[in-house]
């Protein structure tokens, strides 16, 4: 991306983080075709994630438990692929020299510091 910042949109989900709102959010996967999800995000986004992928399975049956997808759609979507990536301004994860979004926070940070510098002279 050549932009910094949420240029795709980003959003807290407070439903997320009971099994009930997981379970909406398999259902929308599943009614999608979606397969593979790729999280970008700090520790609470990436546990997230680490829950659905634990859940995936059980989330299903209890879907067609209730009705909502048949037996088919459970062996279709049987795997659910996930890939997560850091991603923080605080360049906090061990293992890397640079976490997502540190460079475009550092490079936002460099053109306000010399915009005020700038007025100050």
């Amino acid at each position: 991306l050549s932009q910094g910042g949420t240029v795709i949109g980003s959003a807290r989900c407070k439903s997320f983080r009971t099994r009930e709102g997981r379970l909406q959010a398999a259902f929308n996967l599943v009614q999608r075709g979606i397969t593979n999800l790729c999280v970008i995000g700090g520790d609470g986004s990436l546990t997230g994630a680490n829950l659905f992928r634990e859940e995936w399975s059980g989330l299903l049956e209890e879907l067609a438990q209730k009705g909502k997808i048949d037996a088919e759609a459970v062996k279709k979507y049987a795997y659910l692929n996930i890939v997560g990536m850091v991603g923080s301004i605080d360049n906090d994860f061990c293992g890397t020299d640079m976490t997502i979004g540190t460079d475009s926070a550092l490079h936002r940070i460099i053109e306000v510091v010399d915009a005020i510098m700038t007025t100050a002279q």
